[in-house]
């Protein structure tokens, strides 16, 4: 395993990792950091909190701010910025990326010549207020891909010095609601920028869509490192819809999370679950499509910093977001597919830590449950409530003695 100095990681960057206490790179970090630097079209899947984030962001930002002292040095005149998209199919994942870029650059922002600013374009925000923010010349563009190219399209967002664009999520980005435009993105860029793909689950076609752009595209396909099967353990309850809230307050009240992101697929139902939450005095908010992007934003950040206890959201919120010491997921509803399964249970378990991931479902979803236990070979132990505990089905009998 190399240090971040090894994979020619910049030293300001290195040492703000330090504050976080990040000293040795991941397995992806170390994998995929020497490719990218490089300057290799790269797709990359690795499971969810191995440190894709820091795999791309790192040496993207080295070439950056290392080509901006050069310029300076040599009294060059800068290249025109922008340099680097960074492509998020939410606006919290995008919001998030902002802020990792803006933590990895601080230290260089003494030197106004070097430093290097980031602006976040999503929807839903005021567009004017973008494109003034555009004016200031940022070397790296955070967003969605409809926004972005809108303003691409307005001819506010020039492409013609950008070196790469990195698309995180990628599966996501790539599915029928978000492709044309994130296609028409990368298709307004140079021919010679670097494209970066990355997410915890990619299947073939995604990648034969991208190869349809870059025909030179590296993989790398990182080891499974278990971490659903070995850093997550799983439950199961049978709970009725008409009961599912219940059930929800019974678990929350037993296992006293730390921190526990609740998922229903019934948007609608988001604010139903919250208030019956708060009604029993369970501190917590919830978030969907419709919620105000600064309201999202508010309670995101209250339940960061631990200021709320329970963050109920629809799928939004399953998508890359990383969010420290979330003991436990539960799944109020069972997701169609593996995919949502997986980006869900990985909001937990993050770092290298353990966490538990809670389904409920009725018969036929549990049913479902069970094809989804096979497919991603994990153990998913049916659990039931029994006077305010959590216990398996087949200590009922001694619990009654």
């Amino acid at each position: 395993m190399k240090s971040f100095t090894d994979l020619g990681i910049r030293e300001s960057l290195v040492n703000k990792l330090t504050e976080k206490q990040i000293i040795q790179p991941t397995k992806v970090q170390n994998q995929v950091i020497g490719s990218i630097r490089k300057g290799k079209n790269l797709i990359f899947k690795s499971e969810t909190g191995t440190g894709k984030t820091f795999a791309y962001l790192l040496p993207v930002l080295s070439r950056i701010l290392n080509e901006r002292q050069e310029q300076t040095e040599q009294k060059i005149l800068p290249t025109p910025q922008p340099r680097l998209l960074v492509i998020a199919p939410t606006h919290e994942l995008a919001s998030q990326i902002k802020a990792e870029t803006d933590f990895l650059c601080e230290a260089d922002r003494q030197n106004a010549q070097i430093a290097i600013k980031a602006a976040l374009c999503i929807g839903g925000a005021n567009i004017t207020r973008q494109i003034e923010m555009l004016k200031e010349k940022p070397q790296i563009i955070c967003g969605g891909p409809a926004r972005i190219l809108e303003l691409v399209r307005l001819k506010k967002l020039k492409t013609q010095h950008i070196c790469g664009i990195i698309l995180d999520e990628v599966d996501r980005l790539l599915s029928p609601e978000l492709r044309d435009d994130t296609i028409e993105l990368i298709e307004s860029l140079p021919e010679d920028a670097q494209v970066i793909a990355c997410s915890a689950t990619i299947k073939p076609n995604i990648v034969k869509v991208l190869q349809n752009q870059r025909t030179d595209f590296v993989q790398e396909l990182m080891p499974a490192e278990n971490v659903l099967q070995e850093k997550i353990e799983h439950w199961a309850f049978h709970a009725e819809k008409r009961n599912k809230i219940e059930t929800l307050t019974k678990i929350i009240n037993y296992t006293q999370p730390v921190k526990a992101l609740v998922f229903s697929a019934e948007t609608g139902q988001i604010e139903n679950i919250v208030s019956k939450l708060k009604y029993k005095n369970i501190n917590c908010e919830g978030i969907y499509s419709k919620t105000e992007k600064m309201d999202r934003k508010k309670i995101i950040d209250d339940f960061k910093k631990g200021k709320i206890q329970i963050l109920v959201t629809s799928d939004l919120a399953a998508r890359g977001l990383d969010i420290s010491d979330v003991t436990h997921i539960i799944q109020m509803d069972v997701p169609k597919n593996e995919d949502f399964f997986v980006h869900r249970s990985g909001r937990t378990a993050r770092a290298g830590k353990n966490g538990i991931n809670i389904v409920m479902g009725d018969e036929w979803e549990l049913r479902n449950l069970s094809n989804l236990e096979k497919k991603l070979k994990i153990v998913i132990y049916p659990k039931v409530l029994y006077k305010g505990q959590i216990v398996n089905p087949k200590d009922l009998e001694e619990y009654e003695g």
